[in-house]
């Protein structure tokens, strides 16, 4: 009995990018709240039939590579090369280990490839050992001399625009590098064009308009703007919780552990701050409560640390393929004092969800010695939550 074909994938993401402006490389630029590189790999990563998911980055990049695809999975980074081509020879050879049937190569500055073009590219190669998607070609397009004169008008029914994921077999295309790395012929920009040279017939399968590159500030300026008309359903969400003082010598504020003369009585860590802003961010989704996703009756919760939840709570927003524009905090409470410590919990929100800072409010009042609260009988907190997600998307059905 045969066993199942293996399929893997490289994500080439070792390019500088600084045509794209944004003082850094293009693939770590956010568009639409995400990274370039986040929303290139996740479609691999959540693919069913790749067994593995190879990047090749610049390895001066990969404390930023780390936090920006965090999530997702992947293989141990491949250091990539001075070239496209040496990068993608260097992903080939860290997959060889995984020995895979079938691999995809792609370059991490197309973040918009959907699983539609992922499992053309895995059936297309599969038939035939080397193909590539294309998009046909609708303006006319000149060939023009050094002086920059025409010289002759192509037909534009016969050209096509290549992209990625180009998809070969895995053997044939790793002796391709191979061979063109011990003949010093490192002139190729595409995986297809050396797959030519190599004496491969390169197969064509239906690309995707959307699937295009990243090159330009305009090409960022452009995409933010499209993804931003898209996410026109702005959903708001309110959060309440509070927890009573007990025994201890801290407490969990917004993400913070801040000293105090007691601690909270919760079956977790009883982060009052955090519990609100979870239920404001589900409750704009239309999606249940705190209690709902996670019972305290479940003794798995016993003692968990909050940022947790609301992490998971952000992942439902991403899920839904929206975005959080900003959320606030309030605490109400007499001690301990929230104020010299609002920055720090504004900046451990952030990273938890992901969002700027700027995008991330906390404050603190107290009610005037009156009820539990100024008693010193336990912590209050309100919060709310603004969330944009996509014209016509079911919230609420996850």
């Amino acid at each position: 009995m045969s066993r199942p074909q293996r399929t893997a994938a490289i994500l080439v993401a070792a390019g500088r990018g600084l045509r794209a402006g944004g003082g850094g490389p293009k693939q770590y630029r956010e568009i639409g709240g995400q990274t370039v590189i986040f929303r290139a790999m996740a479609p691999f990563s959540n693919h069913p039939q790749l067994s593995h998911v190879q990047p090749v980055l610049h390895l001066d990049d990969l404390a930023m590579f780390s936090t920006a695809v965090r999530g997702l999975r992947h293989e141990p980074p491949a250091g990539g090369g001075a070239t496209r081509q040496q990068s993608v020879c260097a992903g080939l050879e860290a997959l060889n280990a995984h020995k895979p049937d079938i691999v995809l190569i792609h370059d991490a500055a197309r973040p918009f490839v959907s699983s539609e073009v992922i499992s053309r590219a895995i059936e297309a190669a599969s038939r035939s050992g080397a193909a590539i998607p294309v998009v046909p070609v609708t303006d006319t397009v000149k060939l023009v001399d050094a002086s920059g004169h025409i010289e002759a008008t192509p037909d534009r029914a016969r050209l096509r625009i290549a992209q990625t994921p180009q998809a070969f077999r895995f053997d044939v295309i790793l002796d391709a590098h191979r061979r063109a790395a011990r003949e010093g012929r490192a002139d190729f920009t595409d995986d297809a064009a050396l797959a030519e040279w190599a004496g491969l017939t390169v197969a064509t399968f239906e690309g995707d308009v959307a699937n295009m590159k990243m090159t330009t500030p305009e090409d960022f300026l452009r995409e933010e703007a499209r993804l931003a008309s898209q996410l026109g359903d702005i959903r708001i969400g309110t959060g309440y919780d509070v927890h009573a003082f007990g025994a201890g010598n801290h407490v969990m504020i917004c993400g913070v552990k801040v000293p105090h003369s007691k601690g909270f009585l919760a079956h977790s860590d009883g982060d009052v701050g955090l519990h609100a802003l979870v239920d404001a961010i589900l409750g704009a989704l239309a999606d249940g409560d705190i209690g709902s996703h996670f019972p305290p009756s479940d003794p798995q919760w016993k003692g968990a640390s909050s940022d947790r939840f609301l992490k998971y709570a952000v992942d439902r927003v991403a899920a839904h393929g929206g975005r959080i524009a900003n959320v606030e905090v309030t605490m109400i409470c007499e001690r301990p004092k929230i104020g010299p410590l609002r920055d720090v919990m504004r900046a451990r929100i952030a990273e938890i969800s992901g969002v700027d800072i700027s995008r991330v409010a906390v404050k603190a009042t107290t009610s005037e010695r009156l009820g539990f609260t100024g008693r010193e009988e336990g912590i209050a907190a309100t919060a709310s939550a603004t969330i944009r997600l996509p014209w016509n998307d079911k919230a609420g059905s996850l």
